[in-house]
């Protein structure tokens, strides 16, 4: 059974789409912890992050480190914090959240964004790739 990030990969669901690579696929989270927070998959299938095979796992550590640092010149943030969860999609992922404090990593804090919002930060994070 495909997950919804399979659909995203396949476009039959629309992303704000930061960049991507054969491999590796970089878009907003639409219920992001803080602006900018974005998640870094790859476009194979995996449930668990640490069952992906070790190029593909290199790739999506590579990739995700070129997207945190774009993310890092476009969103003004004390750093860029990197978690991988992996309950609620069941499909290997990295969330680069732009955080100021702890509280920017909690998963039940939210910031609310418009559409043009979201098209405006993934311009300025592309900006920088």
């Amino acid at each position: 059974m495909s997950s919804i990030f399979t659909d995203i990969v396949e476009g039959k669901i629309p992303s704000y789409k930061i960049a991507e690579t054969p491999t590796c696929l970089a878009f907003l989270d639409i219920n992001p912890n803080s602006v900018g927070h974005t998640l870094c998959i790859p476009k194979k299938e995996v449930d668990l992050i640490f069952d992906l095979d070790q190029d593909l796992y290199q790739d999506l550590m590579n990739f995700s480190k070129k997207i945190a640092t774009a993310l890092k010149k476009a969103v003004p943030c004390e750093r860029i914090g990197m978690s991988v969860i992996g309950l609620e999609v069941p499909h290997a992922h990295v969330h680069l959240i732009p955080i100021n404090s702890m509280k920017d990593v909690s998963f039940k804090n939210k910031v609310k964004l418009e559409t043009k919002d979201f098209e405006i930060l993934v311009d300025q994070i592309k900006s920088f790739l």
